[in-house]
């Protein structure tokens, strides 16, 4: 009797009947068969320069003397300073040393959460995000007021209506704390900075969901630039701190940038310090890695989740769009960052990723977030497995390798901390330059569950590494570079 292949899934499924289902199961728990081996691992760090600043009160208190900021307010004056709900490196220490500088010049300032759809679009759970921070009366020595009360401000020539956060359209003045930053969402000369904050934290959840709207016909840089400007006129706004973070997380820059010059001049300044940022920031280690490991996304880490052009994935979902970025095939993501609060925006950025975080998803908040910023695609929810074993085992066979032992794989702790990585024995070759390996390479250990052992995060090998410094030498010759002294 002659065999018969189906040439068509759908050919095979008529022909199994009742039987489908059993046998779909069967071939897929096939695919595991000598899958379940990764290669080994070794840990690598990125020598790249630490910009760190040092005496940050003292660096504050002389950038805001310079830049006049005292001289635009009388004694007395209620200053309302925004913050925004991101992981700012010394973030609490920053805001401190402004609200101190303000009181030593005679003000009584107040601290607003300068946010759109985030804290699930409430005031209480704005408080809550700057809360957690360190960022109340405690911890910063100015009280926190939250509101999502907004004053119009009328419509900008475009037709969009501003608006500004109640309480600092009734304070004597604005002073913002932001880190200028490239955004997750576009590539312009004004991305993430005073000026997004400007226009979208301050119009709050009213402003948010009008301005992405709009943005989807002018571009978000422009909605920046019109409505910025529009808050700007009011006459309102002091000036502002431009946070700017290198390639360690560190805090690089802190630029007190003056609204006394006029809205260009404060555009032109913030356009400068974007540049220098852009040539500040990490990438992934090689310039092309079949499965990035990320073991946690977070709002706290990227507006997206995930930064967008270090992953190189488009926020709408497109691969590889980014042609200075390395190229990525697969994104398994393995957690939910406790300081996102829940909200999972950016987890449909991932191919993959581990039950637990989608069981630590709140979708209320991320879904206000999402639809607010017109991505919901970027919510998707991925195929999700049990265990770190199991979801590399299932996607290893979705990069186009027939030889599994050639997969090569990178982990990374999350896409804003990329100075010390895993990366895959098989990776060591391509390699940028200054990429160092800093361990012998050690096999991966699996818990009972399934996921990873933990050991100490790309600081030292496991203890059974064998011969480092042997391999060290030829790891780092594999790579073209010395052992660094």
């Amino acid at each position: 009797m002659p065999y018969w292949f189906p040439e068509t899934v759908s050919e095979f499924i008529t022909a199994a009947g009742e039987h489908a289902p059993a046998l779909c199961h069967m071939l897929v728990d096939a695919m595991l068969v000598d899958a379940i081996n990764l290669p080994r691992f070794v840990l690598a760090e990125q020598i790249l320069p630490n910009r760190a600043i040092t005496h940050i009160p003292e660096h504050i208190r002389k950038e805001m003397s310079e830049a006049g900021i005292a001289s635009q307010f009388r004694p007395g004056a209620r200053i309302a300073v925004g913050v925004g709900s991101r992981g700012i490196a010394n973030i609490q220490l920053i805001v401190r040393s402004v609200v101190s500088f303000l009181k030593e010049h005679g003000a009584n300032p107040f601290v607003f959460p300068a946010m759109g759809s985030h804290g699930a679009a409430t005031a209480e759970g704005q408080t809550d995000v700057l809360a957690h921070y360190g960022i109340d009366e405690a911890g910063v020595g100015a009280p926190v007021v939250s509101s999502l009360e907004v004053s119009s401000l009328g419509k900008t020539p475009e037709g969009m209506e501003a608006y500004l956060d109640k309480n600092a359209y009734n304070s004597d003045g604005v002073f913002l704390i932001g880190r200028v930053k490239w955004h997750t969402d576009f590539s312009g000369a004004l991305e993430s900075g005073l000026f997004k904050m400007m226009a979208i934290g301050l119009g709050k959840f009213a402003g948010a969901v009008q301005y992405h709207t709009f943005a989807y016909k002018l571009g978000l840089e422009e909605v920046i630039r019109s409505v910025g400007a529009k808050v700007f006129a009011t006459g309102k706004i002091l000036g502002g701190l431009a946070v700017q973070e290198g390639a360690h997380h560190e805090t690089a820059g802190l630029v007190a940038v003056s609204a006394a010059h006029g809205v260009q001049a404060m555009m032109a300044r913030e356009e400068e310090l974007l540049r220098e940022v852009k040539s500040w920031m990490a990438k992934l280690p090689a310039p092309e890695i079949d499965i990035l490991i990320v073991d946690e996304i977070g709002k706290n880490i990227s507006g997206a989740g995930m930064d967008t052009k270090v992953i190189n994935r488009a926020i709408q979902g497109n691969y590889n769009p980014f042609p200075d970025t390395p190229v990525v095939h697969r994104i398994y993501a393995r957690a939910l960052s406790e300081l996102s609060y829940r909200n999972a925006v950016g987890v449909g950025l991932a191919d993959v990723i581990h039950d637990r975080l989608l069981n630590a998803v709140d979708w209320n908040p991320t879904y206000i977030n999402s639809l607010t910023a017109s991505t919901p695609s970027a919510i998707r929810t991925p195929i999700h497995f049990s265990s770190d074993r199991e979801a590399l085992t299932r996607i290893a066979r979705t990069v186009g390798k027939a030889h599994l032992p050639d997969v090569t794989y990178c982990r990374i702790r999350n896409t804003m901390e990329l100075m010390h990585v895993e990366v895959s024995e098989n990776l060591i070759p391509t390699l940028y330059p200054h990429v160092r390996v800093v361990s012998a390479p050690f096999d991966v250990q699996w818990n009972a569950e399934g996921d990873f052992e933990a050991y100490p995060w790309a600081k030292e090998a496991p203890e059974d590494a064998g011969d480092f410094e042997g391999a060290l030498q030829t790891a780092n010759a594999a790579a073209g570079e010395s052992v660094r002294g």
